[in-house]
């Protein structure tokens, strides 16, 4: 079986209206509310990922029950099967951002009727490669692009952007410096 044969087409999110979107996660944040007034500990959350090498440079990745492939394209060794890493990672933030615009308009009552967001991110290759040490070894900047569509005005759409900003999980990962700890085994 090769790379390419295990890709499946990846699945459409069911579309929903606007007062099905707003019954969500009015009962959602209701749900959550509660069991966080019951226990605070209920809201810590620990999220396990996995991943296995496959083909030349990609991985195979399990989340939950979801399986998805990392890949790079052929100038980094990849069979260019899938998004690269970084990619994704962009994605995240991207995917993160829509949560909370979703969640926090309506939480503070603004309407938004459609989100379009684009990240661009600025990498040099050169410290992957071993060409430059002193080059940060990720993005040196991510530009954000976020296009909401709805009738409020730009001052209540800039209000929820301060919300979405100091809320937003992923883009806490990326502005803030979170501790990692690595530990490496042999098999």
């Amino acid at each position: 079986m090769t790379l390419l044969s295990t890709f499946s087409e990846t699945p459409e999110a069911p579309e929903v209206t606007d007062d099905e979107r707003a019954e969500r996660l009015n009962a959602a944040a209701a749900t959550w509310s509660g069991r966080i007034a019951a226990d605070r500990t209920s809201a810590h959350l620990t999220y396990r990922v996995e991943g296995a090498a496959v083909g030349s440079v990609a991985t195979r990745i399990t989340a939950g029950r979801h399986e998805f492939t990392i890949d790079e394209p052929a100038a980094l060794a990849g069979d260019d099967a899938a998004a690269s890493p970084v990619e994704y990672a962009l994605a995240a933030l991207i995917g993160c951002q829509v949560v909370v615009y979703r969640l926090y308009g309506q939480v503070l009552g603004i309407q938004v009727d459609d989100i379009h967001v684009r990240a661009d991110g600025d990498l040099d290759a050169a410290r992957l490669l071993g060409a430059d040490p002193d080059v940060r070894a990720g993005f040196s900047a991510i530009r954000l692009q976020i296009e909401l569509t709805g009738p409020e005005t730009q001052e209540r759409y800039q209000q929820l952007r301060a919300a979405v900003d100091a809320n937003c999980p992923v883009l806490d990962l990326f502005t803030n410096q979170t501790p990692v700890e690595v530990t490496v085994t042999k098999a």
